[in-house]
């Protein structure tokens, strides 16, 4: 809770949102980039580019490098450096929209698994994630939703570029 001090009394502000409602909001956020992997061609998931970029595929696999290793981090302070993650690595590239969905349904149980054994207060704590970024655990936090909002975005863009209608960002169901 916060502390808000006025000139002739203290009154403590309920926290606008708490752990449970930031998962719950970010778990939205994966159903939704969920339903983009899916709506894929399976060749243009692994092969289809705009302007020099990755193809989804493989901002999907930097979001999973990142979900799922931060939260475990951030819960028990045993982190993967940045070499190691995944994406870096190309050691769990999947090879196909089913392998990669695999991929993504148990990184959410991983984020569900570890996010349970996060102590309310750790979310204030500074962490140094995956070796060298520092900052409180709830802004590392935002950070990996704000990484998966991004490279959602490119993915729709995607979609959109193929001819593809892509799934209403904002149903999130």
């Amino acid at each position: 809770m916060t502390t808000i001090n006025t000139t002739t009394e203290t009154t403590i502000a309920p926290l606008f949102m708490n752990s449970i409602d930031l998962l719950n909001h970010w778990q939205g956020h994966r159903r939704l980039t969920r339903r983009v992997i899916e709506a894929f061609p399976d060749e243009e998931l692994f092969k289809y580019t705009i302007g020099g970029m990755r193809p989804f595929s493989g901002m999907v696999s930097e979001i999973n490098s990142i979900s799922g290793p931060g939260v475990k981090g951030i819960a028990t302070d045993v982190w993967t450096t940045i070499n190691e993650m995944d994406h870096h690595s190309g050691k769990s590239e999947a090879s196909s929209k089913e392998e990669l969905l695999r991929q993504w349904d148990s990184v959410t149980d991983e984020i569900n698994t570890f996010w349970a054994q996060i102590p309310e207060a750790k979310f204030q704590e500074i962490v140094l994630a995956f070796g060298q970024y520092e900052g409180e655990a709830y802004g590392i936090i935002l950070y990996f939703i704000d990484n998966e909002i991004h490279h959602r975005a490119q993915g729709t863009v995607y979609l959109r570029s193929l001819g593809i209608e892509p799934p209403a960002f904002w149903n999130r169901d």
